[in-house]
């Protein structure tokens, strides 16, 4: 229901908007199709982004370690965006470097560069639930979340937080996805998202997603300077903060091959 900048994101699951609709006019599931759709027209023309990133992951005992990395982000159109991540620190990850192809009705394609090998692999679509370096946000989570991915359902309202949201289930339509359903909260004011419920494939709650401390961009794109992934059944939980975000940078499409992954540094 957001676009993901990089991890981004992890930035991406960061805008949703809704026009607004009339009573008893639609189903739960057009309503909730209806939100997606408004959602991604309202975060389109971005055009690039960039942001410095810092990831926290905690295991089941409260021990940290930190990780730096650098985000870039270019929307395709008529298709998913694409996304390469950089890792800085520490020394063992340095040079690690993350792409995604996101794309609207077919898998994903990703690719890891792993500088102590010298070689790019290729991310098995049949591994999308595999943990991204090691922290709560698997592969699938960190590709552009694209409307045409997933069936909605539209299931009410609710306070959350002090503020009042809207209440939208997703239901991913690839076999290989790692969850049987997402069940998000959208604020109404600013319809930014609030929090994101996984369940996985035995529909039992995973993991819940928290963004916050939102900043708006271009008077148009928020985007979270703040993302808490915590998993309920290992205890561990991963946090990533986001600074300096900068928008049409330039970016062009030769920034995101498998041979710009070997160039990051």
């Amino acid at each position: 229901m957001m676009k993901l900048t990089g991890l981004s994101a992890f930035t991406l699951l960061a805008a949703t908007m809704v026009m607004p609709f009339a009573a008893n006019a639609e189903t739960a599931e057009e309503k909730g199709l209806a939100i997606a759709i408004e959602s991604d027209k309202r975060d389109q023309g971005y055009v690039d982004s960039t942001s410095d990133m810092r990831m926290i992951l905690r295991n089941r005992a409260g021990k940290e370690s930190t990780r730096t990395m650098r985000a870039l982000s270019l929307e395709v159109e008529g298709d998913g965006d694409k996304s390469l991540s950089v890792f800085d620190e520490p020394a063992d990850v340095k040079g690690t470097a993350s792409l995604t192809w996101a794309h609207s009705t077919k898998p994903d394609e990703q690719w890891l560069y792993l500088p102590a090998l010298k070689r790019v692999k290729r991310i098995s679509s049949k591994n999308k639930s595999g943990p991204f370096m090691g922290s709560e946000f698997a592969f699938e989570d960190i590709g552009s979340q694209e409307v045409d991915k997933y069936s909605y359902k539209y299931l009410g309202d609710e306070v959350i937080d002090g503020a009042d949201a809207f209440i939208v289930e997703r239901i991913p339509l690839d076999k290989n996805s790692g969850y049987k359903k997402q069940v998000s909260w959208i604020e109404k004011e600013r319809y930014i998202m609030l929090k994101v419920d996984y369940y996985d494939r035995k529909n039992a709650l995973l993991k819940t997603l928290v963004p916050s401390e939102y900043e708006q961009y271009l008077d148009k794109f928020w985007r979270p300077l703040r993302m808490e992934m915590t998993n309920h059944q290992s205890g561990k939980s991963t946090t990533l903060t986001f600074a300096n975000y900068k928008f049409q940078t330039g970016l062009k499409d030769a920034d995101f091959n498998k041979n710009a992954l070997k160039r990051m540094r």
